[in-house]
């Protein structure tokens, strides 16, 4: 059994596999039982507890028959039909708290790691006030936001680099409180010693590397991972082989992105265009 340390706040995924387990663990059952109750392999009984899998609404319902508890586990993962994050996000999260170094390249909103709490708090606000998530949900997603953030401080941290979109600085979320004071934590971001923050200038056009949100991960044994995902669905890639172009493709967007000097006198530039 490939049993890990689970936060069940980190996804829906995660609160799912918290219950899968604690209830199996609570019956004395192994994965091996719980799987051949419902028809499946004890990997998938393995992933879904790690919170790598979610569970489709056939396969809780095998559980609640396995359990005889009631609608829990159909109730649990209905919950997960509304998640805030994307389905791969917590696997990602739980490597990113042991990476040693972090590539990240976003367009149109600054990145998690960098958000301030009052910025993550106004698009939370944005998705509830479309419907897509609970009021609850957001409060959750601000409180997950907090906990990946604080451990990217571990000591020694891990060396970030980031390149963001010039739409990122452009898009005003919040009020002007709220812009201004991103705009100063990335300025305060770009002078740490283990960090490197640049501007994409919107010029690049298509000549611009990704027209998705990218996460590249090195690992303390130097292997390789890489995040991506569209408004839909996020994938975690494993193989490092598969990584390498992918982090040589990020390279070349470095390049043409704008120095770091450049990039934090442009978002000084932008705080002062701020009522």
């Amino acid at each position: 059994m490939n049993k890990s340390t689970l936060d069940p706040g980190a996804s829906p995924a995660s609160e799912f596999g918290a219950l899968l387990r604690s209830k199996r663990e609570e019956r004395g059952w192994l994965q091996k039982d719980v799987a051949q109750m419902i028809g499946c392999t004890p990997t998938h009984i393995s992933q879904m507890e790690n919170g790598h899998r979610r569970a489709t609404p056939p396969v809780a319902r095998e559980l609640d028959k396995a359990f005889a508890m009631g609608p829990i586990f159909t109730n649990k993962a209905r919950e997960g039909d509304h998640a805030t994050l994307l389905e791969g996000f917590a696997a990602y999260v739980a490597e990113e708290a042991k990476a040693t170094e972090l590539r990240v390249f976003t367009l149109g909103i600054i990145p998690g790691v960098l958000q301030t709490l009052d910025y993550a708090r106004e698009i939370a606000a944005g998705a509830v006030r479309r419907g897509s998530i609970t009021a609850e949900r957001a409060d959750r997603r601000v409180a997950v936001l907090a906990r990946r953030q604080e451990k990217l401080r571990r000591d020694p941290p891990p060396v970030i680099h980031v390149v963001l979109d010039e739409s990122c600085i452009q898009r005003p979320i919040g009020g002007a409180g709220v812009m201004g004071d991103q705009l100063d934590a990335l300025v305060e971001f770009a002078a740490m010693p283990h960090t490197m923050l640049q501007i994409a200038p919107l010029n690049l056009g298509a000549d611009r590397a990704f027209d998705l949100p990218v996460y590249i991960l090195t690992l303390p044994n130097r292997e390789l991972m890489c995040y991506a995902e569209s408004s839909r669905q996020g994938n975690l890639e494993r193989d490092s082989a598969a990584v390498l172009p992918i982090l040589g493709t990020y390279y070349q967007l470095q390049a043409m992105a704008r120095s770091q000097a450049d990039s934090v006198a442009l978002i000084r530039e932008r705080r002062k265009e701020l009522p």
